[in-house]
């Protein structure tokens, strides 16, 4: 099934070589077609996120199989449906979860990663919500098992991970902390549901987290940055506590006491995404309309955009959030 006309060939951003904003080109290439289980989206926008600047960088390579063109969200109409596909139809407005290849007029994405657009959101909300929702879910309430009365620390409060994992803990009836840096970014954690919000550059979140809680430290800790702040998550765990880092923006090692561990009978974990298979992702994606759809819905939860960019303005998308000015999503309009 097919909406004619289709073109052969699109507009795409592609990484010309391994560097800076820069190496970001605008392109031409043949527009791609589904395969099996798989559906072809006219994209109307593209969510830009912290692996898409990694992939940029070149420390982030798409896994096997995948499109090398950057982008792993975006929101569209589908356009063409693949052989033995099942569970969508060509016009439906979907939200969509790819292994790489949305910066581009046309992207394919396996049929189970795709999800309606939730009423009520505009099409650049529906391209934010895939990679950070799926993130968040599958982190902080699977391996996290977060649950209301809960305390969660949220690092990186004001990234898309973080207001999205703040809004979510917040809806589920978590006590929720959050880190940022600077006191504009910790008032924008608290009005999406933080209890206080802690300024890293000028506040030790340890020290803070222990004065809240009465010396118990926080349930869940979902880490964005790793390096140094692994030990210090530790420090500041509650008995029982599960530390879930799901990104290395401070470095990929720590050196930690393990003591602490034993004693505090903690939970040290962490996940990505990306790599895994397309079934154990539409798991992911299941989950998430029964649980999270309701909520969107409801306006309970929401992306907060910060911005957009036109996709042949893709580097300007990637200084902005190298220079971390920014609260909430960064999106690209096609």
């Amino acid at each position: 099934m097919t909406i004619p006309p289709l073109p052969l060939e699109m507009n795409v951003v592609e990484i010309a070589a391994p560097g800076g904003p820069e190496q970001l080109k605008p392109a031409v290439r043949p527009v791609p077609r589904p395969g099996k289980g798989e559906v072809l989206i006219r994209v109307a926008a593209a969510g830009v996120n912290r692996p898409d600047v990694m992939q940029r960088q070149g420390r982030y390579p798409p896994p096997p199989g995948a499109s090398d063109l950057p982008g792993l969200e975006v929101a569209g109409e589908i356009v063409e449906i693949g052989p033995e596909t099942s569970g969508v139809s060509v016009s439906h407005k979907v939200t969509a979860l790819l292994a790489g290849g949305g910066y581009a007029e046309y992207a394919v994405a396996a049929a189970a990663l795709c999800l309606p657009v939730p009423e009520g959101l505009s099409m650049v909300e529906a391209a934010a919500i895939p990679e950070t929702y799926f993130t968040v879910w599958t982190n902080l309430f699977e391996r996290g098992r977060c649950k209301a009365g809960d305390s969660v620390l949220v690092h990186g409060g004001t990234s898309g991970i973080g207001t999205t994992a703040i809004q979510l803990a917040h809806a589920w009836g978590a006590r929720v902390y959050a880190t940022a840096g600077s006191p504009e970014k910790v008032k924008a954690c608290e009005r999406l549901g933080a209890v206080r919000g802690i300024d890293y550059k000028t506040e030790n979140f340890v020290e803070v987290i222990k004065q809240e809680t009465d010396g118990k430290g926080v349930d869940i800790i979902l880490d964005i940055v790793a390096g140094s702040y692994v030990g210090r998550n530790i420090d500041c765990a509650a008995l029982e506590g599960r530390i879930v880092v799901i990104s290395l923006l401070g470095g990929a090692r720590a050196e930690v006491n393990v003591g602490k561990i034993l004693m505090q009978r903690l939970t040290l974990t962490g996940s990505t995404l990306r790599s895994r298979t397309v079934e154990q992702k539409g798991a992911v994606a299941a989950a998430v309309l029964q649980k999270v759809w309701p909520l969107l819905r409801a306006g309970r939860a929401r992306p907060v955009i910060h911005a957009t960019f036109p996709l042949a303005e893709a580097s300007e998308a990637h200084r902005l959030m190298e220079s971390s000015n920014h609260i909430g999503k960064i999106v690209l309009t096609v």
